[in-house]
């Protein structure tokens, strides 16, 4: 490996098969964008501090653009194996603008500048990635709303439960996706400070100015110790934290679509464009992008563990293994930001199957809670209610009797307390109109939670 930052002090080469393993270059080109604009900002205060001359900023900057700029077309210059990306910038610089590159790396360690790309990266990214949970939350509002009257089996243990308004269902993922961005958010607010200046582990004797390079690279603040500046990757492992949990939610989600979308439930018709077919089987079309999503978790979770194994027992301060916390990170971002969209437009697209979500609403157990709180209105105590409907339940199993085709004089035999109106509980519609509590299910409360979100993306946007 040529053109290293380093290597004074040595006197063989690299082995080639350690070179090879030590390169980080196929995956922290990812930060070349970043490392670029780090060094556009260190000239400027190398040059305000008196550190280059004012020729010298001018070449350095006008060197940096132009690297800057075939980075953004695409232009990478993979002939040699370059040890990581700033060895790749710092050489390019060279071949643009001569010697005075090497002036780039006064008072700067690629162990504070590493952090400084990583962090700039994530802001970039994490942002994005709250812009596309915000259209996931527009889609799922969208379905909500269009589909504000039907009335479904809610599912407890995957068994029946009680019902609820489809709605109403689709809005506990806007709360949970809402959590997920307040988690990205609250890790880029740590995440938003410079380690940049700090050398390569206590600072140095150069006259630099550290708070003008927070402020040039965009940061809110500066970290204030040098040590932690150069070893902490908290905001990585709180990153893929958030990534993990978020990943769990769209799993859930499309573990619930693939599960309405079957043949057994049929609550779902998913559009074909977000579908695949069977290589032998003709009249398969498979879930396969929900599918994928849910699997796609395991790996989100897996960056996570290896990041935090990674990190478990290293002593302070920067340690090469380090380096493998972008392979985790880039590939968790890589993979939500290509779900999220996926996930929003197949949730515009997608149809409910009215009739065959009615169909499940004709178990009446899914009513015995109804029937239970019904009867406590009357006086008696919870134990007292359950009990009564739970035998009731066990009648009409032992009978194969709807509860509907129970007569009174019988519904009695359990509780005095029936009369004629508890019929009438025996309806979805019915079931939810009346789940009147905080949260509830029912379409009041359900209208006023959407008119909420709607308000919310109105004024805010987010």
């Amino acid at each position: 490996m040529t053109n290293k930052l380093w290597g004074g002090r040595f006197k063989k080469k690299t082995d080639k098969d350690t070179e090879e393993f030590l390169s980080s270059f196929s995956y922290d080109i990812a930060l070349a964008a970043y490392d670029c604009m780090a060094g556009l900002a260190h000239v400027k205060m190398l040059a305000k501090t008196g550190m280059i001359k004012a020729a010298e900023k001018k070449a350095l900057l006008k060197g940096l653009n132009l690297v800057l700029a075939d980075i953004k077309a695409g232009k990478f210059d993979f002939d040699e194996p370059w040890e990581d990306v700033h060895t790749y910038v710092q050489q390019i610089l060279k071949e643009k603008v001569g010697d005075v590159a090497d002036k780039l790396h006064i008072a700067r360690s690629r162990n504070g500048l590493v952090s400084a790309d990583t962090r700039l990266l994530c802001k970039t990214d994490v942002a994005k990635i709250i812009t596309q949970i915000n259209n996931l939350q527009k889609s799922i509002l969208a379905s909500a709303k269009d589909n504000k009257h039907i009335v479904m089996p809610g599912y407890t243990h995957m068994k029946h439960a009680q019902p609820v308004l489809y709605a109403h269902y689709m809005l506990a993922y806007m709360e949970m996706l809402e959590r997920d961005k307040g988690r990205l958010a609250n890790a880029i607010e740590r995440a938003d400070a410079s380690p940049l200046g700090v050398g390569a582990i206590c600072g140095s004797s150069l006259h630099i100015d550290r708070e003008m390079l927070s402020d040039e690279m965009g940061f809110s603040r500066v970290m204030q110790n040098s040590i932690d500046a150069v070893s902490d990757r908290d905001f990585v492992l709180e990153i893929l934290a958030a990534l993990s949990i978020l990943s769990m939610h769209l799993s859930r989600l499309s573990e619930d679509f693939i599960i309405f979308s079957s043949d057994e439930f049929n609550f779902l018709d998913l559009d074909e464009a977000f579908c695949t077919g069977s290589s032998m089987m003709p009249h398969k079309k498979n879930p396969d992008a929900l599918e994928l999503i849910r699997g796609e978790s395991a790996e989100v979770y897996g960056n996570l563990m290896s990041a935090l194994t990674m990190m478990k027992g290293l002593p302070l301060s920067y340690n090469r293994d380090m380096q493998l916390d972008k392979k985790f990170l880039f590939n968790s971002l890589g993979i939500v930001k290509k779900e999220l969209p996926i996930l929003e437009k197949l949730i515009r697209s997608m149809q409910i199957n009215k009739s065959a979500v009615a169909r499940q609403l004709a178990d009446e157990f899914l009513y015995a809670t109804d029937i239970s709180e019904y009867l406590m209105k009357k006086g008696l105590s919870h134990s007292q209610a359950h009990e009564a409907v739970g035998k009731l339940v066990f009648y009409c199993l032992q009978n194969k009797e709807r509860i509907s085709q129970v007569k009174i004089e019988t519904l009695k035999g359990f509780s005095n307390k029936f009369d004629p109106n508890v019929y009438q509980l025996l309806n979805g519609t019915t079931s939810v109109r009346f789940k009147y509590s905080a949260g509830g299910t029912s379409p009041v409360i359900v209208m006023k939670a959407i008119r909420s979100w709607e308000k919310k993306f109105k004024t805010t946007g987010k």
